[in-house]
């Protein structure tokens, strides 16, 4: 099955409303045009309003950082996933190793979150991945088997096409370190694997998983090459246009 590669942008803690906005005004003028690579930024709250006018009238969509797994409520600081639709958000990364580290975020927490996206036609980008420790111990594997079934526990089947999943190995986030191009199919291959013990085969060949932990452009085109990678959560490397379009035009070669 063929699935179109996704380069998504996580910029984090970064940018203000007017960068945000001269950012994607850059990408836009690169690849604003292009459908053969699906093209998603990921700006902070703050920036989402002016950004979503921004992607207006071009092919880049715009994602969310997180959100809240509740309605409305006394959750001070907090965003519902109806904010984020009446912004036109069409992607939500969940269960990013940041906060699962600095947050406590635990599957059971995430899955409850992903239900809420998929509940208010939200696209929730799920992060997994093991750290330091887990691979050199072997747990890799493990690690990541729990996560998807945990996180993805009574994932409604009929809103499969609108899940996907990143695998971000945290050692290599931020860090400069990459997965080996072998090293990321073999634990995506191995995500395939449990999406279809849980959902069957063809739901499962439909999943993107996304390669999350250091992909620039000068390792991305060996990436994308892979049977199972089908595209990029990009961190630093998203925020300069440069960067990130020539990780774009690495998936419109691959």
């Amino acid at each position: 099955m063929s699935r179109k590669f996704l380069i998504a942008g996580n910029w984090k803690m970064n940018k203000t409303a007017s960068e945000a906005v001269d950012l994607i005004e850059e990408i836009k003028s690169s690849v604003g045009d292009q459908t053969s690579v699906q093209v998603c930024v990921c700006p902070p709250f703050t920036s989402l309003s002016q950004s979503s006018e921004s992607v207006e009238k071009s092919e880049v969509l715009l994602g969310a950082q997180d959100m809240n797994a509740a309605q409305s409520g006394a959750y001070t600081g907090e965003i519902s996933a109806e904010m984020l639709r009446d912004l036109y958000v069409s992607f939500v990364i969940l269960g990013h190793s940041e906060r699962r580290q600095f947050f406590g975020e635990t599957n059971q927490i995430v899955n409850q979150k992903i239900h809420a996206a998929i509940g208010n036609n939200l696209k929730p980008i799920y992060c997994i991945g093991e750290t330091l420790d887990e691979r050199e111990a072997g747990k890799t594997l493990d690690i990541v088997r729990t996560q998807v079934r945990e996180g993805l526990e009574n994932f409604p089947t009929h809103s499969i096409e609108n899940l996907v999943i990143a695998y971000e190995p945290i050692w290599a986030i931020g860090t400069g370190k990459t997965a080996t191009d072998e090293m990321a199919q073999e634990v995506h291959a191995e995500i395939r694997k449990v999406l279809a013990e849980m959902f069957g085969d063809t739901s499962a060949d439909s999943i993107r998983i996304l390669y999350g932990g250091s992909m620039k452009p000068e390792n991305a085109a060996g990436l994308l090459a892979q049977k199972d990678v089908d595209g990029g959560l990009i961190g630093g490397a998203s925020l300069t246009a440069r960067a990130f379009v020539g990780i774009i035009e690495a998936a419109q070669s691959a």
